[in-house]
């Protein structure tokens, strides 16, 4: 992808002096009195500011917090925590700046503010022609490092970068785009795409344009329960949609005809609840009672997924194959885990459930990339082009 990236910027010494606008996820989960549960996206954006602030920039950040209303400022919308743990991970001050659309604090090279929640400005939803063209007006250089805000063309995402005087994109956006094209656009064969989730519908597209690109195509969970329904075996009282059957039977048809596959479970680990405490029942594919729920793959279903992941050139996975918080039912969900994580390929990773699965199996660092940004993530599996990558793409073009 042709994009300018914000290290070539730096490299070539065109940032010292400059006032740097950099727009970050630091959309982190706030507990009790508005402490942070986890860091992760703060520490991911870190780079970014750290590159900017080496290069003798004068940088201000800012990101949305939560679903504030806009207009209508709360303490728990305010980025101030995080400020806080910037502060701490920079090791150097980090004041929260309000009102800032229309500029008027103080700023110089080397130094570094966080501008407030910027989903409280109205108009940032929308993206605002008028509220882009005021927040372009603070910097020479805008930085777009949140890929999780992607897929969403507001002020702060879009709106400032056909306005701003030059656009580039940060280290860690870089790195998804990087990881991205090579996953899906430059892949090494065989290509094997793992989509797991509860439901086809929220899927399809997903699951419909990947049938063009991959070489096999795993299912797993509630979807899996609907490809076995339309290959005609029974699945109890398990999570499905039978009003979806026949779009999993044309996406079964599509690989097929590419001479690729689906494969689908041959035994599996049911339950006559959905519970942590439920007794498991290990049985064929095709001896599900009426009662039981499929709740993981079997062991033999687990080692053919793992045999196919250990052959693939490149592994895209995008949810777990069975309800893994469960001790009794995360055995297809760590196999797999496993499988990927001591496979040769190249393997991208996203989406919140697969992120808690790959942390809850300790393989965090044998994952090739791990996506940030989860529904960015689907939106490019689904095959859209995302508005921050056509803004980035179409200014580089112009420069």
């Amino acid at each position: 992808m042709d994009i300018l990236r914000f290290a070539d910027l730096c490299a070539r010494g065109e940032v010292a002096g400059k006032r740097v606008f950099i727009r970050s996820d630091l959309n982190v989960p706030l507990g009790d009195g508005g402490r942070i549960t986890d860091d992760t996206r703060i520490r991911a954006s870190v780079p970014a500011i750290q590159m900017a602030l080496d290069a003798g920039a004068a940088v201000m950040v800012t990101s949305h917090l939560g679903r504030p209303t806009e207009g209508q400022p709360k303490p728990e919308d305010s980025l101030a925590p995080v400020a806080a743990r910037l502060a701490e991970l920079l090791g150097r001050e980090v004041p929260l700046v309000t009102d800032w659309v229309d500029g008027g604090f103080a700023l110089a090279p080397g130094q570094v503010v966080l501008l407030e929640n910027c989903r409280l400005n109205k108009g940032e939803k929308k993206n605002d022609p008028e509220l882009a063209r005021r927040m372009a007006a603070l910097c020479d250089i805008f930085v777009h490092d949140a890929f999780g805000t992607a897929h969403r063309a507001e002020a702060t995402t879009t709106g400032i970068a056909e306005y701003a005087p030059v656009v580039c994109a940060g280290p860690l956006l870089a790195a998804e785009i990087d990881a991205l094209t090579r996953a899906l656009e430059q892949p090494a064969r065989p290509l094997v795409a793992i989509v797991g989730g509860s439901k086809v519908s929220t899927k399809l597209s997903i699951l419909e344009s990947l049938a063009d690109k991959v070489d096999q195509l795993i299912v797993g969970g509630g979807i899996a329960n609907t490809f076995l329904l339309a290959a005609g075996h029974p699945i109890g009282a398990s999570l499905a949609e039978p009003d979806m059957v026949e779009q999993a039977r044309r996406v079964m048809e599509r690989m097929r005809a590419r001479g690729a596959e689906v494969p689908l479970p041959e035994d599996v680990v049911v339950a006559t609840e959905f519970s942590a405490t439920a007794t498991p029942r290990r049985c064929g594919v095709d001896d599900v009672r009426a009662d039981e729920r499929i709740l993981d793959i079997g062991a033999r279903s687990a080692a053919r997924l793992a045999d196919i992941v250990a052959r693939a050139g490149t592994v895209v996975w995008n949810g777990p194959v069975g309800v893994f918080e469960f001790p009794a039912f995360a055995g297809g969900t760590r196999m797999l885990a496993a499988a990927i994580a001591h496979s040769p390929a190249f393997s991208i990773a996203g989406g919140g459930d697969t992120l808690a699965a790959i942390a809850q199996f300790g393989v965090t660092d044998d994952i090739g990339y791990i996506s940030t940004g989860g529904g960015a993530f689907l939106e490019v599996l689904e095959g859209k082009t995302l508005p921050a990558f056509e803004v980035l793409q179409r200014r580089a073009q112009q420069r």
